[in-house]
C-alpha cells in the first residue's frame, strides 16, 4: 500500500529536491571554468544568497565576543571587589592596633594585648575567646577594655585562655555615672529581636538630674567590678520615666562588640581609676563625628 502525501508537502519536497540538483549541477560545471570565473561566481553567491548566512554568522561571532569580553570584566571586579575589602578590612584591622597601642602605653603592663575569637556555636553569640589567661596575671571579673571604651568582662579562666562576655550579654552589669561625676546609675543590657537591636540602658539616675544627649557615660568604680573611667556610651534620649523620682536613659554603645578583633585584658593589680586613659581617644572621636559631650 502506498502511503498518501498530502499535496503541499509534496510540492514543497520536489522543490527541496529540484533545488539539491541545481546546486549539485552548477558545482560540477564551476569546477570546469576558469579560476578567475569561478572567484568571481563566488563572489556573486556570497553577495547575494549566502549574504544572510554571512551576516548571522558574524553576528554570532560578535556575540561570543561580547560575552567572553563580559566574563573578564566580571573577574576583573570581582578581583577590584575582593581587594577593596581586604584593604578596608587591614584599615580597620590597623586603626584599631594604633589605638591599643596607644592605650596601652598609657595603661602600663596592668593590661595585657589579646586577640578575641568568638565560638560561633548556638547561645554564645555574647561570648567570646581571649588568648590570654591564669598564667598570664588574668582573673575571673578582669575588665576588657579596647581603644573606645568596654566591652566586657571575663567570666572563666583557664591557664592560657580566657572566656568573656560583652555588653550584649544579659547578665551584664556595670555600675556607671556621667564624666563629670553629677549622675550615677547601673547599666544593663536591653535584648532584642536580633542582636544587632541589643542596646544598652542608664537606669537608676535621679530624676531632676540634667542628663543631657551626647554626654558620655563611664565607669563609676563603685562595687569594685569595674575600674573608675572606663567610657561606656552616650545618651541618646529618654527610655523610661518612673513617678517623677527616677529616668531610664538609652546609650549608644563607644565599643560595638562586632568589631572587636583585638583588646586589652586586666591582669592582677591593675589600676583603680582610668579616668584619663582614654583621653587621647575620646578627642579625636569627638573631632571625627564633630561633637563633644554636651557637659
Amino acid at each position: 500500500m502506498v502511503a498518501y502525501t498530502p499535496e503541499p508537502e509534496r510540492i514543497g519536497r520536489n522543490h527541496q529536491i529540484r533545488f539539491a540538483l541545481a546546486v549539485v549541477v552548477v558545482s560540477a560545471g564551476v569546477s570546469y571554468l576558469p579560476e578567475a570565473a569561478q572567484q568571481r561566481i563566488a563572489l556573486s553567491v556570497q553577495a547575494t544568497v549566502l549574504r544572510p548566512f554571512i551576516a548571522t554568522q558574524e553576528l554570532f561571532a560578535d556575540a561570543r565576543m561580547r560575552s567572553s569580553q563580559t566574563e573578564l570584566l566580571l573577574r576583573d571586579l570581582d578581583s577590584l571587589t575582593s581587594v577593596t575589602s581586604t584593604q578596608s578590612a587591614l584599615v580597620d584591622e590597623n586603626r584599631t592596633l594604633r589605638g591599643l597601642l596607644g592605650l596601652g602605653e598609657r595603661i602600663g603592663p596592668s593590661y595585657l594585648p589579646a586577640s578575641v575569637l568568638r565560638p560561633g556555636t548556638a547561645g554564645s553569640e555574647s561570648m567570646f575567646l581571649v588568648d590570654v589567661g591564669y598564667e598570664d596575671g588574668v582573673r575571673t571579673g578582669a575588665p576588657v577594655v579596647g581603644p573606645h571604651g568596654l566591652l566586657g568582662q571575663i567570666r572563666d579562666v583557664q591557664p592560657g585562655i580566657a572566656v568573656g562576655i560583652d555588653w550584649t550579654h544579659p547578665d551584664f552589669r556595670a555600675s556607671a555615672m556621667l564624666v563629670d561625676g553629677e549622675a550615677f546609675g547601673i547599666v544593663e543590657n536591653v535584648r532584642g529581636a536580633f542582636r544587632e537591636q541589643d542596646q544598652l540602658m542608664l537606669n537608676g539616675t535621679a530624676y531632676n538630674q540634667l542628663v543631657g544627649e551626647g554626654m558620655l557615660v563611664v565607669t563609676s568604680g563603685l562595687g569594685g567590678v569595674f575600674p573608675r573611667g572606663i567610657p561606656i556610651g552616650r545618651i541618646q534620649g529618654i527610655a523610661e520615666e518612673q513617678g517623677s523620682w527616677r529616668k531610664s536613659y538609652w546609650l549608644q554603645p563607644n565599643f560595638q562588640p562586632g568589631s572587636a578583633t583585638h583588646v586589652l585584658v586586666a591582669v592582677v593589680n591593675a589600676p583603680g581609676d582610668m579616668a584619663d586613659m582614654w583621653t587621647d581617644s575620646l578627642e579625636a572621636e569627638e573631632e571625627d563625628t564633630g561633637r563633644g559631650p554636651e557637659l
